[in-house]
């Protein structure tokens, strides 16, 4: 519940009014005051929920490659300049150059619609009958364990050698609560290795037994060192019991970034 208390006072100037208002509801802190928000709350305040969150996959027909990336290069380049973009990333298969991926999140709907009638939006899309052995597949994602606007555009170091990994992962039905349940005690533990930049889960918008992991580390040593991670023990256990097919297998995809290969 939403308590608004109106109090008179007489203000020599509109300024002030704004100003006194604004630290009533907590929007700037009053001369001498620290804010009581933590950072990662803070930062979060950028955008409203529910965040837009787009994965797409394009198969390339041979020939075209370097055409259709340079135009996926470009729109992702685009895109983060957007003012409702909160990220935006391409990458391709690491034993299939062929087969590219766009990752995407923005502040909301409109901001998608916006953005696909830029140049270079219309000029990616232009090329899919053309460069495409298929229509993309695009899955629309809801992430479970969110994260702010600048955990998202965190960046490599210049001497790091990243690693992108993807997991598509289908639950059992009746297991998809245990998932996200493991999940949920083991992310923060995943995101405080020395060597993870960014780590989500994301549910594929459908039944609720499709999901998805984004997994970039700094240098494989960070790889390494993850999957012996004491907390990703139970995760592992989940996957080798209630799944419809084993994700390592079927489901893992080794991803090489094209864009925007940014570096701190």
């Amino acid at each position: 519940m939403l308590v608004i208390i109106f109090i008179y006072f007489k203000f020599s100037t509109m300024h002030e009014l704004i100003f006194i208002t604004l630290c009533l509801l907590g929007t700037v802190a009053a001369p001498g005051l620290q804010s009581t928000r933590e950072p990662a709350l803070e930062a979060s305040l950028l955008y409203e929920a529910p965040v837009v969150a787009k994965l797409t996959k394009f198969e390339v027909k041979k020939g075209h490659e370097q055409q259709f990336r340079h135009a996926l290069v470009q729109n992702v380049r685009s895109a983060i300049a957007a003012d409702g973009n909160i990220m935006a990333e391409a990458y391709q298969e690491q034993d299939n150059p062929s087969v590219l991926w766009l990752i995407e999140r923005w502040t909301k709907s409109a901001e998608v619609e916006k953005f696909s009638k830029t140049s270079h939006a219309r000029q990616l899309s232009a090329l899919f009958g053309e460069s495409l052995t298929a229509a993309p597949t695009t899955f629309a994602l809801k992430d479970l364990e969110p994260i702010t606007r600048q955990q998202w555009r965190a960046a490599a170091k210049r001497e790091d050698k990243p690693i992108t990994v993807m997991l598509f992962v289908d639950a059992k039905p009746a297991t998809q609560q245990q998932f996200k349940d493991i999940y949920h005690v083991a992310m923060p533990q995943f995101r405080s290795e020395p060597g993870v930049i960014t780590y989500q889960l994301s549910e594929i918008e459908g039944d609720g037994t499709h999901f998805v992991t984004y997994e970039k580390f700094r240098n494989e040593d960070a790889f390494k060192y993850h999957l012996d991670f004491p907390p990703v023990k139970p995760v592992i256990q989940y996957l080798e019991s209630n799944v419809k097919q084993p994700p390592f297998q079927n489901g893992l995809h080794n991803l090489v970034e094209i864009a925007p290969m940014t570096r701190e």
